[in-house]
């Protein structure tokens, strides 16, 4: 199969090329076998392919297949699996950037029937994510002001939706017009350009009384910037570094007291591997609100096809020039007639053997 084999860490993402790799087969907890239609670029991607993520030191070393979310449709799968053979399904696991992947069973999730699987892959777990942060971390209430950095990403168009679906009163900070014009259109009750010098104190002047936000959600590592942001004990979650590079912040720790502020992480992984539970709350809680239609995918409006077309998406990713979430075409001819094809796969999945 083809797919996008990282043999050593590049700083040039523009030269990664498909290449062919042995199809993988389903082999303890990784026992679904996946044909993978579409695959999302994000900044994890990015940093991966540079050996600039605090996962390459342990986890991602070369050779690796590039790509962490996708959607597709089941190849194969356990008897006792509830996602049987033709089955549209959207999850995360490293390697996604491929024509086929084999993932556990709890990685991946059914599309929902009114997605598309570009949709699908388009949210990706940055739902799930956003929901736990926001929730479970966070503690947001209704009525509270929440301050969303990296809103237009795909984290961010996430979090605008799950906050207002809460009933809070959003600011979305982002880069340029047309983020403005995405996150407007997803729910923000207000717009910030980071561009413009004083952008925190806009913040601050677009929060109840001019105090400051009760909550602030950094998907971009500004950690300094939103404790300024934040009104007196004021809580800020930390969910991702996209905006720094690979480069972390140093905080001057007087900051977070002179605010009396709560600065919380959450890696959602590892939060994942330490409490189960709360990961599938976090899951479920998005799910319910992807039911009631208060949630949205955010698809990138630039088209992608073909693993070819990774390089282009992980630039574009790199200067910033997508919102919401690029999505790579992999399969997507599988994609359509795939009812009559899921048909096929299940009558095979329970033919009686001669």
């Amino acid at each position: 199969m083809k797919a996008i084999h990282i043999s050593h860490f590049t700083p040039d993402v523009h030269s990664i090329t498909p290449t062919d790799v042995p199809a993988p087969t389903p082999q303890g907890e990784q026992n679904v076998h996946v044909r993978i239609t579409h695959a999302a670029v994000t900044h994890v991607d990015l940093l991966y392919a540079q050996g600039l993520h605090q996962n390459n030191k342990r986890h991602v070393q070369p050779p690796f297949i590039l790509g962490t979310e996708f959607a597709g449709t089941v190849i194969s799968s356990p008897s006792s699996s509830t996602l049987q053979p033709g089955t549209r399904v959207f999850g995360g696991g490293l390697g996604a950037f491929a024509e086929e992947i084999c993932v556990p069973e709890a990685s991946i999730r059914s599309v929902p029937g009114q997605w598309s699987n570009a949709d699908a892959c388009a949210v990706g777990a940055s739902g799930a994510v956003s929901y736990g942060a926001l929730h479970s971390i966070a503690r947001l209430q209704r009525g509270e002001s929440l301050c969303i950095l990296g809103a237009s990403g795909g984290l961010g168009v996430m979090a605008v939706q799950i906050a207002k679906a809460a009933g809070c009163n959003v600011v979305a900070v982002v880069g340029s017009d047309a983020k403005a014009d995405v996150v407007r259109r997803v729910g923000a009750d207000h717009v910030v350009s980071y561009r413009d010098r004083r952008w925190e104190d806009a913040v601050r002047a677009a929060s109840p009384g001019g105090q400051g936000v009760d909550v602030v959600y950094d998907a971009i590592g500004a950690v300094e910037s939103g404790i300024k942001c934040l009104k007196y004990r004021g809580r800020l979650v930390i969910v991702g570094f996209a905006a720094r590079g690979g480069k972390m912040e140093k905080v001057r720790a007087n900051r977070i007291l002179l605010k009396s502020a709560m600065v919380l992480g959450y890696r959602f992984g590892e939060d994942g591997r330490h409490d189960p539970q709360r990961t599938k709350d976090a899951w479920n809680g998005f799910m319910r609100l992807v039911e009631d239609g208060s949630v949205k995918p955010v698809v990138y409006e630039e088209e992608y096809r073909g693993l070819e077309a990774v390089a282009r998406a992980l630039e574009d990713a790199k200067e910033h020039r997508a919102w919401g979430r690029a999505v790579v075409r992999i399969n997507e001819g599988t994609e359509k007639g795939i009812e009559d094809e899921a048909a096929v796969l299940r009558s095979k999945a329970v033919m009686p053997k001669l």
